[in-house]
């Protein structure tokens, strides 16, 4: 049976994102993106909740992510999750579920957040095994 690990986000950056290089050379940039949920309750209250993704960019894109994307910043990510597993120094066995994205659009002008950029401008095609979706049209977003 075929399956399928999909995953849209499109909320604002909770801090600037942070780019490492691997030993091997390549990017990779990891930043938090905060999606915000409204309802009224019951009694009629209005309640919210904030529900926070890390995200997890290669290549080009971590590079453009870097140097683009501040705190504050709204950004469309799409990719698919994967949980990483590892032993913390008790011998605890510890997991983090992520997005890797395959594709970033920044949404909104460069003076959103505290940093300046591009405007709605999508990060460059990542090379190598994963290949980024044609860019999408703030109109085309359901939401």
């Amino acid at each position: 049976m075929a399956s399928l690990n999909k995953v849209f986000v499109m909320g604002n950056l909770g801090a600037d994102p942070e780019v490492k290089m691997t030993p091997s050379g390549q990017s990779v940039a990891n930043f938090n993106v905060a999606t915000n949920e409204s309802w009224t309750d019951k009694a009629g209250t209005r309640q919210e909740r904030t529900e926070w993704h890390r995200i997890v960019v290669w290549g080009r894109q971590a590079e453009q992510c870097g140097q683009y994307l501040r705190k504050g910043r709204t950004v469309f990510v799409e990719g698919r999750l994967q949980t990483r597993q590892w032993e913390d120094q008790n011998g605890q066995k510890r997991y983090m579920t992520e997005i890797v994205a395959n594709f970033v659009q920044f949404v909104g002008g460069a003076g959103q957040g505290t940093g300046g950029g591009m405007e709605d401008a999508p990060l460059p095609e990542p090379t190598g095994r994963d290949a980024a979706p044609t860019p999408i049209a703030d109109d085309d977003v359901p939401f």
